[in-house]
């Protein structure tokens, strides 16, 4: 058998780049030192007082993200701040695969698979006036394009010239993790040999408007004490923006090339609960993990970190403290959510991006705000108040959506 192949006979899939926007910084180390200093990104939005009627006003937004002057006004035109965000992590990610006019990007066997919860506000303004003033004067040609819900995946293959596979996973808080797991598929089953995977979301008040109006939005005004995942105290979640993009490549391929590897994906598993909208399923929870794991062929035993999707709602936690408990036993486990707040389509790529990288330190973040865990969590081992040490070789990145999409991912550390 082959370093190439895996024990089922399909190809092994690495990492070989990775670029991020997010509220706590565009690098790593600016990432890692507001986390070791306790810092979150979420602050008051004042931008909200203009909806009296609307009650949470905590976010974390991406304050400092301006578009690049390199990019041509033409190309600005068919981008709304959702797939602007997503541009600017995929050439991040592309620099650091290496793969910035490389061949294999428009040779048709390398493909997007990237997903938001929804296109850009603002160009939906621009439709909304033909139903309420009876008028297209707000309307031009690329309105459509900025709106569309798979405005993201589309502007990343228009402008890096990508011919292959397109995956446009707009499955809310599972469409970062859900695209990284299509793409790992893509090529883990020979379709093709590289892909640009992950997600991103931009900020708008209709978003927080959802999650008041079904009352699982934070109403704390202190942005330093919300959210707060697994405590006890903890009054919902908090939103936020960003953007994260990973390339995936077979090992194969990666290696031909020379590239460096930073990890290896080994699992992936998705389903739905087939039940209610909102309310979450401990059951298909605890399949979408079980499903990561046997796709993996591994055990339980082998996972040494779990990232969770932890928002802070009163149910949710539960629910998922539970479904991981009965799935992985008492493992360490957190939630960076207490730190951007909840990006919806840019989670999953987020914190799967920072969890390799502290699997790579033997370092992992504590949950911010986590001061007393809700007694109804399950006993799983919360890291708290400072960073921990710990070194593990497998970690598992979960995440949780409207509708009950479930997804699970298992990464490795990069070894030969």
């Amino acid at each position: 058998m082959t370093a190439t192949s895996s024990v089922h006979g399909m190809r092994r899939v690495v990492i070989t780049g990775v670029g991020s926007v997010s509220a706590l910084g565009q690098d790593w180390q600016s990432v890692k030192s507001n986390m070791l200093a306790g810092r979150s990104a979420v602050r008051r939005m004042d931008e909200w007082d203009i909806y009296p009627e609307m009650k949470t006003r905590l976010a974390a937004p991406v304050d400092d993200f301006v578009l690049p002057d390199t990019y041509r006004a033409k190309q600005k035109r068919s981008m709304g701040r959702v797939a602007q965000l997503a541009i600017v992590a995929t050439q991040s990610a592309l620099e650091e695969a290496n793969l910035v006019g490389h061949d294999v990007i428009k040779s048709g066997r390398m493909g997007v698979s990237y997903g938001s919860a929804t296109g850009s506000s603002a160009a939906a303004l621009e439709f909304f006036s033909l139903l309420e003033q009876r008028s297209m004067s707000r309307i031009n040609t690329t309105t459509y394009i900025r709106m569309m819900s798979h405005t993201a995946a589309v502007n990343i293959g228009v402008l890096f010239g990508t011919q292959g596979r397109v995956y446009t996973t707009t499955s809310a808080c599972t469409a970062g993790s859900q695209g990284i797991g299509y793409a790992y598929e893509a090529i883990k089953s020979g379709q093709q040999d590289a892909m640009i995977a992950g997600g991103a979301e931009e900020l708008c008040a209709t978003q927080a408007a959802v999650f008041d109006t079904i009352l699982a939005a934070s109403l704390t005004s202190d942005p330093a004490q919300s959210p707060r995942p697994f405590d006890s105290n903890r009054d919902g979640l908090v939103l936020g923006e960003g953007a994260t993009t990973l390339i995936l490549e077979s090992l194969e391929h990666a290696e031909q090339r020379g590239a460096t590897v930073l990890a290896e994906v080994i699992g992936f598993g998705t389903n739905s609960d087939g039940g209610h909208l909102v309310r979450p399923k401990q059951e298909t929870m605890e399949e979408v993990m079980r499903l990561a794991l046997a796709d993996a062929q591994l055990t339980p035993e082998a996972v040494g970190f779990v990232s969770a999707h932890a928002t802070a709602t009163r149910q949710g936690d539960i629910t998922e403290s539970a479904a991981t408990h009965a799935v992985l036993g008492r493992k360490p486990v957190h939630s960076l959510k207490s730190y951007t707040g909840h990006s919806l389509g840019a989670c999953g790529g987020f914190e799967l991006w920072a969890a390799i990288n502290m699997m790579q330190e033997g370092s992992f973040a504590p949950t911010l705000n986590l001061h007393e865990v809700e007694p109804e969590c399950a006993d799983l081992d919360y890291l708290q108040g400072s960073f921990r040490a710990l070194e593990t070789d497998v970690i598992m990145s979960n995440n949780f959506a409207f509708g009950g999409i479930n997804t699970s991912l298992l990464v490795k550390r990069w070894s030969e």
